[in-house]
């Protein structure tokens, strides 16, 4: 079998990254079809990976600081620097992972480190500056991150007095569309991921009521119903409320920076996955925004997960197979091993190709039938 194949598989959160999973995929092609071209693509939709997937795409150095966590306490956290473009990740500084499950609190846990992250970019002469939201351990409606962008900035200790970010361009990546407040919003949809109980839930929800009706009085505009305002625990807010910042999806300025599209021509196939797929992949999530683009190309995607619901469901939307690369038997925590992980992708890739099975997915009465269902679509 020869032609190519992209791989560009999203993290399988606490588990592998996006470049592990891809390699075990390319690996397990190889196996299979030794003649076929593999291209891999790093990919994130603005959460975990984002850093490491974007300076795949456009390289640039890495810089490394010592900033505060979400409890504010030391740690180092990296920024990419492409000549006036920053690329910074949320979570490296005030990321869920940096704490302990006991440790979690979304009450108290701040966004102070990213501001940190961002000060540093600006003085370094950075006037470009792309923010990955996703993964945070923070509520704060970015309160934390615009308190030390005024302690690093502003003389009079006031938003006013902060001068230097004027001539800075943000875009923020997510593709977390959701209002600041509300029971659609940042406090009612994810604090109870990062450990927030009912009784805080409603706390959170009305304290990021007061600060937007506070910033509109200032501002004279509210921004907190934009879509993405509620991301990271409302940190879109507060760029979009204070920085005048775009948003954008994550997985779409990725794929732009990668020249995705103009990687498609001549593509037999695209292999794209995530830690568990269901028919939220299907609002947004990272392997719908790949599906979407070889849609408009006419090539058939392969879908792969460690956990697969509404198999159906992701099939009428146009992926041309759905795989899952564990036996149900599995004990989840022997499938969460890195190692067992990279095997499992492997072989389900490789499985499928030694028993002629991708076949289907090159002919091109494959091809009509998916180009018939994208066309309905």
């Amino acid at each position: 079998m020869t032609g190519r194949i992209i791989v560009a598989i999203d993290s399988f959160k606490g588990c592998l990254t996006s470049a592990e999973a891809n390699q075990a995929a390319a690996e397990g092609i190889r196996e299979c079809m030794p003649d076929t071209e593999v291209v891999q693509v790093p990919v994130s939709d603005g959460g975990e990976g984002w850093l490491e997937a974007f300076r795949s795409a456009v390289g640039g150095s890495l810089v490394e600081i010592n900033v505060s966590d979400p409890l504010m306490r030391p740690v180092e956290a990296q920024y990419l620097i492409k000549d006036d473009m920053a690329v910074i990740e949320m979570a490296k500084a005030s990321g869920l992972t940096l704490l302990s499950s006991e440790e979690r609190n979304p009450m108290i846990a701040s966004s102070y480190g990213t501001g940190q992250l961002l000060v540093d970019a600006v003085q370094r002469g950075c006037r470009q500056i792309i923010v990955g939201l996703g993964g945070s351990a923070a509520s704060d409606c970015g309160t934390g991150m615009l308190r030390a962008i005024i302690d690093a900035f502003a003389k009079g200790g006031s938003w006013d007095d902060v001068h230097a970010l004027d001539d800075v361009r943000f875009t923020i990546a997510t593709d977390v569309t959701n209002p600041l407040c509300g029971e659609g919003g940042a406090a009612h949809v994810f604090a109870p991921q990062k450990g927030a109980t009912p009784e805080m839930v409603l706390a959170l929800d009305a304290r990021a009521k007061r600060f937007a009706e506070f910033s509109a009085r200032h501002f004279g505009f509210d921004r907190q119903h934009v879509p993405g305002a509620g991301a990271a625990g409302g940190m879109g807010y507060a760029f979009l409320q204070y920085m005048d910042a775009q948003c954008r999806s994550g997985i779409d300025l990725l794929l732009d920076a990668v020249r995705f599209d103009e990687q498609l021509a001549g593509t037999s196939l695209i292999i794209t996955g995530e830690g568990s797929a269901d028919r939220q992949t299907l609002m947004g999530k990272l392997p719908f925004g790949i599906l979407r683009r070889a849609q408009d190309h006419h090539v058939p995607v392969m879908l792969i997960a460690g956990r697969i619901k509404d198999r159906q469901q992701l099939l009428d939307a146009g992926f041309s197979r759905v795989e899952c690369i564990n036996s149900p038997s599995l004990p989840i925590e022997e499938a969460m091993k890195p190692e067992t992980a990279k095997r499992n992708i492997r072989q389900a890739v490789s499985s499928i190709g030694m028993s002629a099975k991708i076949a289907f997915i090159f002919n091109e009465e494959q091809k009509q039938k998916c180009r018939k269902i994208w066309k309905n679509n």
